[in-house]
C-alpha cells in the first residue's frame, strides 16, 4: 500500500522543487527537495569551505523562516554539491533536501502547509540564491540559448 506523496512547487526560475512526504496517512514529517545548476562566477581554490558556509547559511536561513507553530525548530538540511568537480565557467548538479517535523498532524493538501513551504523555498531563493557572491544558479545544465546555433 502507498502512502507516500509529492507534490511540485512552481514560480521559482532557476530550480526545480518538490516536497512531500513518506506517509500521508499518518503525516508527521515534511521534505522540500530543491534541485539546481550551480555555475562559478569566478574561479577559487576552496571550493570546500565555500559549500560548507553555503551549507551554514541554507540552515541559518531554514531556521529563521520557519513557521514555529506548524513545525518543530529541530531539522535536518542536507546539502549535496560535490566541490572536487566545481570548475569554473562549468556547471555543477546541486541537491538540497530538508525535513522539516510537524507539531501537529494536518492533511498534506492543505493549504496552509503549502504556503508555508512556499515561503521557505522563498526564503532560501533571496537569500542564498540571488545574494550569493559565489555562484549563479540554473535550471538545467545548459540554457536553450547554448543550445540553439545559427
Amino acid at each position: 500500500m502507498k502512502k507516500g506523496k509529492t507534490a511540485k512547487l512552481s514560480g521559482f526560475k532557476s530550480s526545480k522543487i518538490t516536497y512531500g512526504t513518506v506517509d500521508s496517512k499518518n503525516l508527521k514529517s515534511i521534505y522540500i527537495n530543491i534541485q539546481t545548476w550551480v555555475q562559478p562566477k569566478d574561479d577559487y581554490e576552496k571550493w570546500t569551505r565555500i559549500v560548507l558556509n553555503m551549507s551554514r547559511a541554507v540552515k541559518h536561513t531554514v531556521f529563521n523562516c520557519l513557521d514555529k507553530e506548524m513545525f518543530d525548530e529541530k531539522f535536518i538540511a542536507d546539502l549535496d554539491l560535490r566541490t572536487s568537480g566545481i570548475q569554473y565557467k562549468k556547471r555543477s548538479f546541486m541537491n538540497l533536501e530538508i525535513n522539516l517535523y510537524l507539531l501537529e498532524e494536518m492533511d498534506f493538501k492543505s493549504t496552509k502547509l503549502k504556503k508555508s513551504i512556499k515561503s521557505i523555498v522563498s526564503c532560501i531563493h533571496s537569500d542564498i540564491f540571488r545574494k550569493n557572491e559565489y555562484f549563479t544558479f540554473h535550471l538545467s545544465k545548459k540554457d536553450k540559448t547554448e543550445l540553439v546555433e545559427v
